[in-house]
């Protein structure tokens, strides 16, 4: 699965390790991805990936 958020859409940005000599080379920040399971009508349950700055809007909002 990919390091995505199922909500907001959040997925690893790209950027650069810049050395003091300027050396450039890649590196990646990866969203913060917690796991949630949650109960669908029918009684079973789906687990879905949501950042974590998601789930503190979430809890905020309710």
């Amino acid at each position: 699965m990919a390091r995505r958020c199922a909500i907001t859409g959040k997925s690893p940005m790209v950027g650069n390790n810049v050395s003091h000599a300027n050396n450039k080379t890649k590196k990646r920040s990866l969203p913060n991805l917690r796991t949630l399971r949650i109960a669908l009508e029918d009684g079973s349950s789906i687990k879905v990936k949501v950042a974590a700055s998601m789930l503190r809007t979430l809890k905020k909002s309710s």
